[in-house]
């Protein structure tokens, strides 16, 4: 299956997510992390994401007579490439955008209905605002974020950190001037 039909869907997208930073989880482990999801749905879109190369089994052990697999990413599977993104027709961004809002407003469900959740502790943000750039100044923003978001990509999970999902969303609201 190709990469953009297998991370086109909100579930499979939270498993993504959900692996990201080095970590290896059995889909037990998913199962805690995307509670909301049933176990059959959740085993069958990781078996997608391994099938299709996304995901690949970092370890397999015996448990009670089964076998238990972690699962790990493939990172350089688990993107669109800029040659990809030239190919998407106008339905195709359409699509992905309500696949990423889902995705975003399940684990954002998620997380409020969590028994303990705190959004002004966890120093939760979702503002709007509508900025007026020049196409240099657009260019400078965006450079400006990739220089702050980068290095933190690159992290592993580790007893001190939480997951954090970040979600920059961009885009004209009008037509350019004539």
């Amino acid at each position: 299956m190709d990469p953009l039909e297998l991370l086109g869907n909100p579930v499979r997208l939270r498993i993504v997510h959900a692996l990201r930073g080095g970590r290896e989880l059995t889909t037990g482990e998913l199962g805690e992390r995307i509670a909301d999801v049933s176990k059959a749905t959740l085993y069958r879109h990781v078996e997608l994401l391994a099938e299709g190369g996304i995901l690949e089994v970092a370890e397999e052990r015996r448990v009670r007579g089964a076998v238990e697999r972690r699962f790990r990413l493939r990172a350089e599977r688990a993107s669109i490439t800029p040659e990809q993104l030239e190919q998407l027709t106008t339905d195709d961004h359409r699509r992905a955008f309500a696949i990423a809002m889902a995705a975003l407003l399940a684990e954002f469900t998620a997380y409020v209905d969590r028994p303990g959740a705190d959004p002004i502790a966890d120093l939760v943000g979702y503002r709007q605002h509508g900025i007026w750039l020049s196409e240099p100044e657009l260019h400078e923003l965006i450079e400006g974020l990739r220089t702050a978001i980068l290095p933190a990509l690159t992290n592993e999970a580790t007893p001190d950190r939480r997951r954090y999902l970040l979600s920059p969303i961009l885009f004209p609201t009008e037509p350019t001037a004539p």
